[in-house]
């Protein structure tokens, strides 16, 4: 069960790497609820807002990736060792490089180092998070 929760959320991010959820599609949602909330910003206020936006969900989406990849490597162990957490950034590592070269193939998306970089860095923290509970006792 937790390598199909892995598998499942791996095709939820290769869907959010379709021109769906490129920024084209996703500025108007977006740039419209920012309006609401900040009706005073400008729209280089707003515009700079919602590249963050989608540069923090690079953070979460593989995040959770990495939560997932580290309970389905320790399975069905226990705790937290360096080897799991260290494996499981490299797989998410790998993935991201896929994704990004994915996206290449995309019309309305590029690749970017930088957006891998950043997936890797969720799913690190990730992994600083999953040692965290478990020093707590909470894993």
């Amino acid at each position: 069960m937790a390598w199909l929760l892995v598998v499942m959320w791996a095709a939820a991010i290769f869907t959010f790497s379709t021109d769906s959820f490129s920024s084209e599609h996703t500025q108007g949602v977006v740039m419209g609820f920012l309006h609401v909330l900040l009706p005073h910003s400008s729209e280089s206020a707003l515009s700079t807002l919602h590249t963050f936006i989608r540069k923090c969900t690079h953070v979460g989406e593989y995040f959770i990736f990495g939560v997932l990849l580290f309970r389905a490597i320790r399975m069905p162990g226990k705790g937290w060792q360096w080897g799991w957490a260290f494996l499981a950034i490299l797989i998410a590592a790998l993935y991201a490089s896929s994704d990004e070269i994915h996206q290449i193939f995309v019309p309305s998306r590029g690749a970017s180092v930088w957006d891998a970089l950043l997936d890797t860095g969720g799913a690190s923290v990730a992994q600083v998070a999953a040692w965290i509970l478990n020093r707590r006792g909470q894993t």
